[in-house]
């Protein structure tokens, strides 16, 4: 019996996808939707496709239910119960909400919480839709930019300082810290928030339409939410965050993991990213979705974030680049191959890979299959395999259980 599988993901259209990225990647004709994710793993909301040894079709989740200990070893299926992780391709073309994961231990409180009080799972004004955390890694797959945590004290305070409608915040940073700052502005009546936003937008709106503004100005990513908004009369809170945090930007390959309590937003790119097998989002504005102001303040890491971009580690083959986090439930790798060499391994745990550029040859005792660019296969645990370049070079990405 084969340990090699073809897997396929399922399509996610939000409305920050954009509308030719993922179709291109997966070889499709784009037919003017928002394409925002690729999911590949086994989440329940949208479980990828498994071809299993009989050549049948199966959700990956259902797949799994009946192979749980062979298909993910036997210590991760005891530790995880399930796939522990879920890998994305993601295209965004406008900025995601504001937001921030809970902890384990918390997410299992709100969860039971929200249970008990006969919340459905798919009401709007949920918080939490399973039990579990939600760290996640981002690698770049093009140039990237996002919001990650507060700034430092001294960025911040010089901002206050620089934004004259924000000159009334100092203040209050200065007595109340991070988390006086943070819960005085998402506390605001909608009144409030348009009283102080209103004249900051009406200044800064015409140098972005006339294209002055650099993408590491806080005025640009401001008036680009407020440019894209729908409601042009009131204004989101979310744009203070974007004052408040640092703005990134990640180069192709270069990785970025967001921790529980750390505040972030994707604000424009495409990137593949790994994370805990969760659905639990906490937001803090730039959405239309709901947003729990006090939820949120007990989840927020309210300290200075230094960003921290990673570059990965390069393996002693010189193909596969690892990208390590603290997180016990995924490892993230970037595997280039050329067709000189051939890389070879040994999945300890359940592993995807997808191609994400060139073609090439993953074979398994004597199963071998061809994978183009967006194709995907699912390797149990204790598989013993190998992958060929079939064009002059070859990128893939792996996500698996470290």
């Amino acid at each position: 019996m084969s340990k090699l599988h073809i897997l396929k993901g399922k399509l996610q259209y939000y409305a920050w996808g954009g509308k030719t990225f993922i179709p291109n990647l997966l070889g499709m004709t784009p037919d003017n939707k928002t394409y925002a994710e690729y999911w590949l793993g086994a989440h329940d909301n949208a479980p990828s496709v498994i071809e299993t040894s009989s050549g049948e079709r199966l959700p990956l989740n259902e797949f799994l239910n009946s192979n749980l200990s062979a298909a993910l070893g036997t210590d991760v299926a005891k530790t995880f119960g399930r796939l522990p992780f879920l890998f994305k391709v993601l295209d965004v073309h406008d900025m995601l909400s504001i937001q921030v994961h809970p902890t384990k231990k918390e997410a299992e409180k709100g969860f039971k919480t929200e249970n008990e009080l006969g919340i459905p799972i798919t009401a709007s004004h949920r918080n939490y839709k399973d039990d579990n955390h939600k760290p996640e890694i981002m690698v770049a797959l093009s140039e990237f930019w996002l919001l990650h945590g507060f700034l430092t004290r001294d960025k911040l305070i010089k901002i206050l300082q620089d934004v004259p409608e924000f000159n009334y915040l100092l203040p209050v940073f200065a007595n109340e810290g991070y988390l006086g700052l943070y819960k005085n502005v998402m506390e605001q009546t909608t009144d409030e928030c348009n009283a102080v936003l209103r004249p900051l937008t009406k200044r800064i709106l015409p140098l972005y339409q006339s294209g002055t503004l650099e993408k590491s100005s806080p005025d640009y990513w401001a008036a680009k939410a407020v440019d894209a908004a729908e409601d042009k009369t009131n204004f989101d809170k979310g744009i203070y965050s974007i004052y408040f945090f640092n703005i990134v930007k990640v180069n192709s390959g270069e990785a970025v993991f967001q921790d529980a309590g750390i505040p972030h937003a994707y604000l424009e790119g495409q990137n593949m990213e790994l994370m805990a097998n969760s659905d639990n989002v906490l937001r803090g504005g730039l959405t239309p979705k709901h947003v729990d102001v006090p939820e949120l303040l007990k989840h927020v890491a309210f300290e200075a974030t230094i960003p921290n971009v990673m570059v990965g580690e390069l393996q002693t083959d010189g193909m596969e680049r690892v990208y390590k986090t603290p997180a016990p439930d995924f490892e993230l790798s970037k595997i280039v191959v050329l067709d000189s060499k051939n890389y070879q391994s040994k999945a300890k745990s359940a592993q995807i890979l997808i191609v994400i550029d060139g073609k090439v040859e993953v074979s398994e005792a004597d199963k071998i299959s061809m994978l183009s660019k967006g194709e995907s296969v699912f390797l149990e645990a204790n598989c013993d395999y190998g992958i060929r370049a079939l064009t002059p070079s070859a990128k893939l990405y792996k996500a698996t259980t470290p």
